[in-house]
C-alpha cells in the first residue's frame, strides 16, 4: 500500500482501548486532511474491561496484538509506537493560573507558549499532590488551556504580540496510576510503546468541535460501553471535564437478565434493535424486523425491537438524567445550548431525545457527530462507515500531533517509575515522584539544642550532615543533572550532622567578668551561672530546656571565698563607703575596704575546698538507616494440556516446544508466534493478580508477537 500512494516515513498509529471494544487507525497528517490508511476493530471476547477500566491487562494485550498484525498486514509496515487515550474514569481536574514576567517588552513565540503551558501543567500537578491525601498516585493525562492573558488582558492568541507579562488560565486532568499502567501495559505485551496519551474525551472534541465553535457554551458526551465521557466549551476554550461510569453496558446487563442470554448475545440483541430502528427511519413503509435469538436453555425466541426498547426505557431515562445532571454542574448549575454526541452508546434510539429533555433543550440541539465532522478525514478502506463511533479514534491520531501529553520511564534507586515529560525534567524531579524524601536529597542538621539565658530563649543549631551522593547512569551528578528517558539514576540519601554540644564556658555572657576595687587592688572575679536554681561551672554541659542565669554580682561572702580570705569576726567591712554585711551584693567597679591594722588573717588558717562540679556527657551517635530490598519472583508451574479433542486438524506444521518445562506439542498452523501458545495450555487469566505477567522466551523477555521455534524454552508466570 505504501508504495501506491506514496505515504509518508512516519505514520501514526492511534488505539482506542474500549470496554467493549478496540479500535485501531493508521494514518497520517497532510495539509489538514487526515489520511487514515487502515483501520481493525475487534471486540473483546470477554469482559476483560469494565467501566473503562483494564481487568484482565493479558487477555486485552492479546487483542491489541491482534489488532497490530491485522494493520501491518494491510499497510506492509512494522508498527512499533503506538498513541492512546484513557477514559475518564476516576478523573480528577484541577484548575490553576501562572505567570511569566519578562521584564522587558518580549516577542511572545511558540516555544515561549508552550513554556507557559508547562509552568501551569507543572503548578497544578504540585495543586494535586498537597491535596491528595491518599496513597494513590495520580498522573496527568491531559490539559486544555482556558485562556490567555496579554500584560493583564484576555487575548485568543499570544502568539507574535509583545508582552513584558503573559499568564493563563489552564485545566489539567489526571488519572490514578492503576488506569495509566494498565494501558501502558496492555501495549507493551503486544510490543509497543506508547508515543502519546491522551484523555479520550479530549481527543473527540478535536474532532466534533472545531475551534470556530468553541466560542459557543457547547458540551460534548463521549457514550462508550462503560463511562460517559463529557467535556464544555466557552468563549473558544474548553472551561471543564468530567465523567458518569454509566454508558451502553447497563443497556445490555438488562437485556441479558430479561432474556436469559449471554453478555455477547445480549450485546448483539441491544445492537440489532439500533439498527431495525434505523433502517424503518430511512424506509418508513417498511415494517420493522423481529429480533431472532438463542438463551441458554437453547430455545429460539422472537422479539420485537419495540419491546426492547420499553424494557430499557427505564434505564436510558437513569443515564441522561445523570449526564445531564454532571453538564448542569460542570457548566455553574446551568444548562448549555447544545450538546454533541459522540461514541456507540449514545447512538442507541432515544438517548439524544431523551438527553435533550433534561436538559431542557429543543431535540434538534442534542445530535449524534459523526459524518459531517469527518470531512477532512480520507478513508481508504472502502467498507468504513463514517459514524460517531470514529471521532474517538481519529482524534486520538490528530492529538499525537500536538505533543501534549507524553510520559518517560526512568530506573530511580531500582525501582522503573513514570514521569510526564515537560522536555526538563532534572533529578528532583525523578526523586519526588518516587516519594523519595525531601530532607533525604539536603545536608541536615543534627538536632538543635534550646534554652533560656537571662529569661531569653536561645537555640544552638546542630552540626551540618554530608550531602547526598547522586549519580545518573553511573556518572557523578546532582539533584539538578538533567535526566532522559531509561536513565539509571542512584541516590544516597544525606545525613544528619551532631547533635548540638555546648558548655556554660562557651556563652558570651560567660566571658564577661566583674572586677572589684579591693583594698585599693583590682580583683577580677568570674560570674556565678545558675542552671535551673543551682549553681554550675564552666564546663557543665548545657542540656535541653535549661533555665540559665547568669550572676552580675557577687555577695560579699562569695567574694571573700573568691580570695581565699578569712575575716576574724567583727571585721568591719566597707562596700562603696558604707558598712556591709555577708549578704551584700557587690556589683562590677565596686570597692570593698577593711583596716589592715584590724588582726586580719589571711587564707590558711582555715582550708575551704571549692565544690567539685561532676558531669557526664553523652555524645550522641549518629545511625544511619540502610534498607535493604529483596526482590524474588517464582514462576508457578501451569497445567499443560493437549487441545486435540480428537477431532480432524490440518497438520500444516508440527513441532515440539518446553512451557515451563513441559513439553508442548504445537500443531493445526503454518507458523506460530508466542500468543498462540496460550490455545494449548492452561494458564488462569481469570483470576487478577498484583504482579503482571512474565513472558520469556529461551531465557529473554519477549512480546506476544515473537515467532516460536521448534525446542524453543518458553516461561510463563505471574510476578510476585
Amino acid at each position: 500500500m505504501s508504495e501506491q500512494l506514496n505515504v509518508p516515513e512516519q505514520l501514526v498509529f492511534g488505539l482506542d482501548i474500549g470496554t467493549r471494544s478496540i479500535v485501531g487507525t493508521v494514518g497520517y497528517l497532510e495539509d489538514e486532511t487526515f489520511h487514515a490508511l487502515a483501520q481493525c476493530v475487534r471486540e473483546h471476547t470477554s469482559r476483560a474491561m469494565i467501566d473503562g477500566q483494564i481487568h484482565d491487562i493479558i487477555k486485552v494485550g492479546k487483542t491489541i496484538t491482534e489488532v497490530k498484525l491485522d494493520l501491518e498486514e494491510q499497510i506492509g509496515r512494522e508498527l512499533t509506537e503506538v498513541c492512546i487515550a484513557a477514559a475518564g474514569r476516576v478523573l480528577r481536574t484541577v484548575t490553576t493560573s501562572v505567570e511569566v514576567d519578562y521584564g522587558e517588552e518580549t516577542v511572545i513565540d511558540s516555544e515561549k507558549i508552550y513554556s507557559l503551558d508547562l509552568l501551569g501543567m507543572e503548578k497544578a500537578q504540585q495543586e494535586l499532590q498537597r491535596e491528595n491525601k491518599s496513597d494513590i498516585r495520580f498522573y496527568c493525562v491531559g490539559y486544555s488551556v482556558v485562556r490567555y492573558y496579554l500584560n493583564g488582558n484576555f487575548i485568543a492568541n499570544l502568539e507574535g504580540h509583545k508582552a513584558v507579562r503573559v499568564s493563563e488560565e489552564l485545566i489539567a486532568t489526571f488519572l490514578p496510576d492503576e488506569v495509566v499502567d494498565g494501558l501502558y501495559s496492555s501495549v507493551a505485551l503486544a510490543g509497543l510503546e506508547v508515543a502519546n496519551l491522551t484523555l479520550e474525551p479530549i481527543a473527540a472534541i478535536n474532532v466534533a468541535i472545531p475551534e470556530r465553535f468553541r466560542m459557543l457554551n457547547i458540551g460534548l458526551v463521549d457514550v462508550g460501553a462503560g463511562t460517559s465521557d463529557i467535556c464544555l466549551t466557552k468563549d473558544g476554550s474548553i472551561t471543564a471535564y468530567g465523567m458518569i461510569p454509566m454508558a451502553g453496558d447497563e443497556l445490555t446487563e438488562i437485556v441479558s437478565q430479561q432474556y436469559l442470554v449471554d453478555f455477547d448475545m445480549a450485546e448483539k440483541i441491544k445492537t440489532s434493535v439500533r439498527t431495525c430502528i434505523e433502517e424503518q427511519r430511512l424506509n418508513p413503509d417498511e415494517p420493522l424486523e423481529k429480533i431472532v435469538y438463542e438463551d441458554i436453555i437453547g430455545i429460539s425466541h422472537e422479539l420485537e425491537p419495540k419491546e426492547v426498547c420499553e424494557l430499557l426505557d427505564s434505564t436510558l431515562e437513569e443515564i441522561t438524567k445523570n449526564v445531564a445532571d454532571k453538564i448542569i454542574e460542570l457548566n455553574g448549575g446551568k444548562s448549555v445550548s447544545a450538546v454533541f454526541v459522540v461514541g456507540g452508546g449514545g447512538k442507541f434510539p432515544g438517548f439524544t431525545d431523551k438527553l435533550a429533555q433534561k436538559l431542557g433543550l429543543i431535540p434538534e440541539r442534542v445530535a449524534l457527530r459523526g459524518e459531517e465532522v469527518l470531512g477532512k478525514v480520507q478513508f481508504y478502506q472502502k467498507s468504513i462507515r463514517k459514524d460517531s463511533l470514529l471521532v474517538t479514534p481519529i482524534g486520538i491520531c490528530l492529538n499525537y500531533y500536538d505533543k501534549k501529553n507524553n510520559f518517560i520511564f526512568v530506573n530511580f534507586n531500582g525501582e522503573r517509575i513514570k514521569l510526564y515529560n515537560n522536555n526538563h525534567l532534572s533529578v528532583v524531579e525523578a526523586a519526588m515522584q518516587a516519594g523519595f524524601p525531601n530532607d533525604g536529597l539536603f545536608p541536615r542538621r543534627g538536632k538543635e539544642l534550646n534554652f533560656t539565658v537571662n529569661g531569653r530563649s536561645r537555640m544552638a543549631r546542630g552540626a551540618l550532615g554530608e550531602a547526598a551522593v547522586v549519580t545518573v547512569n553511573g556518572q557523578p551528578a546532582d539533584i539538578n543533572t538533567p535526566i532522559n528517558s531509561n536513565d539509571r539514576i542512584e541516590i544516597k540519601p544525606s545525613t544528619a550532622g551532631n547533635a548540638a554540644m555546648l558548655n556554660i564556658e562557651d556563652l558570651a555572657e560567660f566571658s564577661d567578668h566583674i572586677e572589684v576595687n579591693v583594698n585599693g587592688a583590682v580583683v577580677v572575679c568570674p560570674k556565678f551561672v545558675q542552671v535551673n536554681g543551682s549553681l554550675v561551672s564552666g564546663f557543665y554541659g548545657i542540656e535541653e530546656g535549661d533555665n540559665i542565669v547568669v550572676l552580675n554580682y557577687y555577695t560579699l561572702q562569695q567574694l571573700l571565698e573568691f580570695m581565699d580570705v578569712i575575716l576574724p569576726l567583727g571585721t568591719l567591712v566597707r562596700i562603696n563607703n558604707k558598712e556591709g554585711n555577708a549578704e551584700d551584693k557587690i556589683y562590677d567597679n565596686f570597692t570593698v575596704d577593711w583596716s589592715l591594722e584590724e588582726n586580719l588573717y589571711k587564707a590558711g588558717l582555715e582550708q575551704q575546698t571549692e565544690p567539685e562540679y561532676q558531669q557526664e556527657m553523652e555524645e550522641p551517635q549518629m545511625g544511619i538507616d540502610k534498607q535493604e530490598a529483596e526482590e524474588s519472583s517464582s514462576a508457578k508451574g501451569q497445567n499443560i494440556k493437549n487441545p486435540n479433542n480428537g477431532s480432524a486438524v490440518p497438520q500444516l506444521q508440527e513441532y515440539t516446544v518446553l512451557v515451563n518445562g513441559t513439553a508442548v506439542q504445537l500443531h493445526g498452523k503454518k507458523d506460530y508466534i508466542f500468543v498462540d501458545i496460550f490455545d494449548f495450555i492452561d494458564f488462569d487469566l481469570n483470576t487478577p493478580r498484583n504482579g503482571s505477567v512474565i513472558t520469556k522466551l529461551n531465557g529473554n523477555k519477549a512480546s506476544f508477537i515473537e515467532k516460536l521455534h521448534p525446542n524453543d524454552q518458553l516461561d510463563i508466570y505471574w510476578e510476585e
